[in-house]
């Protein structure tokens, strides 16, 4: 087995129901936040912790995502014959190398575990990393990375965690820690979406992990949980106690891009980190009063 973390699956299969009629022919992970769509965000966050191979679980209606990440050679000729080319090679710097990418359908909308699940036969028997793209996180140093230096000491299965309001456990996969060192939980137990009387803590699951094979082995189980679905929780759960499990609560701020108001404040949020978009939109917001 590699003990390195070299591949990374990212889900993106799901409808996007939240925001038609805007994601009727468009997937939501294109949904720009500036200038990038969010699927972007996530691979240059994998990209930065190491990751060499891509791997996207689809369903129907997601070509755009691949169209994005390949050559548009119209695109490209047009702007090398305007002598853009600053603009020539910002587009061409961020293109994964050829094979780097890979693309499986899942089919059938049956949860995050089944779409894991999907690439199995594309990740082997390796650990990988998983990123949501609607869990879209701003940080000095990416989340992902920071989850790599956990995962370099300890080993095992790390997933990305932080504080939310204890009436909000019902939206999370919940943490029963068993103690913390630092910033890193050792992880006792995990519930999917308890109701606030039940939650075991209020150290929420976010949208990245890192994952050993074994979760395979019970996702194949195709045991459905909370919502009907095939739930990722569920199967991690069962390797607690078989080997070492860690909760990273991260430094950077999440923003949960699959809710209106979410995306809206990311929008906000990384415009105003870049030194370009920042000051002008400070204007912009003053003049409204904010």
């Amino acid at each position: 087995m590699a003990t390195r973390v070299r591949k990374a699956i990212f889900p993106v299969g799901g409808l996007g129901t939240r925001f038609l009629p805007a994601t009727k022919a468009m997937p939501k992970e294109m949904l720009p936040i500036v200038d990038r769509p969010l699927i972007q965000y996530a691979v240059d966050e994998a990209r930065e912790a190491g990751i060499e191979e891509f791997i996207f679980v689809t369903g129907r209606g997601k070509a755009a995502i691949e169209d994005h990440f390949d050559h548009s050679f119209e695109l490209e000729q047009t702007l090398e014959a305007r002598g853009k080319s600053d603009e020539l090679a910002a587009l061409r710097a961020w293109l994964p190398k050829p094979g780097q990418i890979a693309y499986v359908r899942q089919q059938e909308p049956m949860g995050l575990g089944h779409a894991v699940w999907c690439a199995r036969h594309l990740i082997g028997d390796e650990p990988f990393a998983v990123l949501l793209a609607d869990d879209l996180i701003l940080a000095d140093t990416p989340c992902l990375k920071q989850m790599m230096t956990v995962f370099d000491d300890q080993g095992g299965n790390v997933v990305a965690a932080m504080e939310v309001p204890h009436e909000h456990t019902s939206r999370y996969g919940i943490i029963e820690t068993g103690g913390a060192e630092g910033e890193v939980h050792a992880v006792k137990g995990l519930v999917e979406k308890p109701a606030p009387d039940d939650a075991p803590s209020n150290l929420a699951v976010v949208g990245r992990y890192i994952l050993m094979p074994e979760v395979f082995g019970e996702l194949e189980r195709q045991d459905i949980g909370a919502g009907g679905e095939i739930q990722l929780t569920d199967a991690m759960a069962r390797l607690i106690g078989r080997q070492p499990f860690h909760g990273q609560v991260f430094e950077g701020q999440r923003f949960d891009c699959g809710d209106k108001l979410g995306f809206l404040e990311a929008n906000f949020a990384f415009a105003l980190e870049r030194e370009d978009l920042g000051p002008a939109l400070r204007q912009v917001l003053a003049a409204y009063g904010v």
